[in-house]
């Protein structure tokens, strides 16, 4: 599982013409999450991706979404799994089929949910629009 945290001071997704799931944080700043679940990843990878999402200090002041009640757009993004070593096309296979990822990208967000966290998310398997300001920028890849 990997994913892609940065600080932002707002963001949101849009599916054709509704917007999904949006964050307005400027006093706070917040997190976007792009996540992308991995096929060989560990039963238990998305526990560590909340408490990654939800303890890791990149805000400002070092503190972390849980410490200031920061909210996270919470994305499904399987290109992340992308290998490119070799050739032109990336290859897919590392990633995990949608009926695999989307009940982890639900745990994830319903564990974050279960902290205190305002989540919104994107729409699984959808193509989306993803618009964020980000801030500083800081910007983070975890893996687990």
């Amino acid at each position: 599982m990997k994913a892609v945290l940065t600080r932002v001071s707002s963001a949101s997704v849009t599916v054709g013409d509704e917007v999904v799931g949006s964050i307005d944080c400027p006093d706070t700043g917040g997190l976007l999450a792009l996540v992308g679940v991995g096929a060989t990843d560990a039963p238990d990878a998305w526990e560590t991706m909340v408490r990654k999402i939800a303890e890791l200090r990149i805000l400002d002041n070092e503190k972390s979404v849980s410490d200031v009640g920061a909210p996270v757009l919470l994305v499904s993004q399987f290109t992340l799994m992308g290998k490119t070593a070799r050739g032109r096309r990336p290859s897919w296979s590392d990633a995990a089929a949608g009926g695999v990822a989307e009940p982890v990208m639900r745990m994830i967000a319903t564990g974050l949910r279960e902290r205190g966290i305002h989540v919104e998310e994107g729409r699984f398997g959808a193509m989306m629009k993803v618009a964020s300001v980000n801030e500083g920028p800081f910007t983070v890849l975890v893996e687990c």
